[in-house]
């Protein structure tokens, strides 16, 4: 059996990509971000609680949502689509490749699995260059 995810890995496994850097986007939302510097894009946001994303047993906002960019609507939907995983989307997400997961839940994936989706992330925002380097590696 593999490790189950904890909330704690994202920022983990995040900071071990290359050129990652934490700080925020569209505003004050905390982001991991690729390249570092100025011409950084999010792959991974701490989204702020917000009325378009409820729990559907309480009708509160949730607190915890993390948004996981994925490389296209194939990706998204095979992640959202699958029951046995967590990620889901919001209608205000329709039009985004983006993925939601409450960190409460991360520990339905293993460590490994939150990998793979956090390194899809990256490599779909990266530059080419960073990303064909890092695979090469691998």
């Amino acid at each position: 059996m593999s490790t189950p995810a904890r909330p704690e890995d994202v920022d983990e496994i995040c900071a071990a990509l290359p050129q990652t850097e934490f700080g925020t986007s569209w505003g004050d939302v905390p982001t991991w971000k690729v390249p570092r510097g100025e011409k950084g894009r999010g792959f991974v946001l701490y989204r702020h609680p917000h009325h378009t994303a409820v729990d559907p047993a309480t009708g509160e906002p949730y607190q915890d949502l993390l948004v996981i960019v994925t490389p296209g609507p194939g990706e998204k939907a095979s992640l959202v689509d699958d029951p046995d995983l967590p990620f889901f989307t919001i209608d205000h997400f329709a039009r985004t490749n983006a993925v939601l997961v409450q960190q409460s839940r991360l520990g339905e994936l293993s460590r490994d699995e939150l990998r793979e989706v956090i390194t899809d992330a990256w490599a779909h925002r990266a530059p080419a260059r960073l990303a064909k380097e890092f695979f090469a590696d691998g």
